[in-house]
């Protein structure tokens, strides 16, 4: 006897056939829509150009911060020097001559006049126990800030300076850096006398 022929299969429907091709045009739409949402991304990141390093946009977004800061310090400063007690502030004014300025005005703090040999008077701020040594601090801070502020020479020799010149009060040489102002009978508002020292 011949071999049974093997059964054969029917023909897909043409429901079926057209249900397949139904469900497979969501899924290519699905997969086109992600294929341009990745070329999109790419041509973004194209556009931004190279990531920075960790550490540089790190760096970059410290900078930015800081910048911000001091924004909002200087705003406040030139707002806080409208105040009456501080208007003879500069408007570049520093934390020092602000805290200087409170000091005065509470009484922990006192004003020092410095006069040099061709007549002009600096007024010099430093604590109530300043040594002379603290006012000579406090006159060299002074000065430099002066000098900044119109351009001028933007170096002193200090230990020129001493070497060349003393402090006096009263006709006393101010010889001992480490006694204070008021052992030497200097208050408020006194002042002191640049003097240049004789050749031995």
């Amino acid at each position: 006897m011949p071999p049974p022929r093997p059964a054969r299969r029917p023909p897909p429907s043409a429901a079926g056939g057209a249900g397949e091709a139904v469900a497979a045009r969501p899924l290519l739409g699905h997969q086109n829509v992600a294929a341009r949402r990745a070329e999109e991304q790419h041509r973004r990141i194209l556009a931004a150009g190279p990531p920075l390093p960790a550490g540089m946009a790190e760096a970059e977004e410290e900078l930015l911060a800081h910048a911000d800061v001091l924004e909002l310090f200087q705003a406040a400063l030139a707002r806080l020097v409208q105040d009456p007690l501080l208007c003879d502030l500069p408007p570049q004014v520093t934390p020092e001559e602000i805290g200087s300025q409170v000091a005065l005005e509470y009484g922990q703090a006192m004003t020092v006049r410095v006069c040099k040999a061709d007549g002009e008077s600096m007024p010099v701020v430093v604590v109530q126990n300043a040594s002379v040594l603290d006012l000579k601090k406090a006159l060299r801070r002074h000065v430099q800030l002066r000098q900044a502020r119109r351009g001028g020479v933007q170096h002193l020799s200090w230990k020129y300076i001493w070497r060349t010149y003393h402090l006096t009060y009263a006709g006393e040489k101010l010889a001992d850096d480490r006694k204070k102002l008021r052992e030497y009978g200097i208050r408020n508002r006194d002042e002191v006398s640049f003097i240049k020292k004789l050749r031995k």
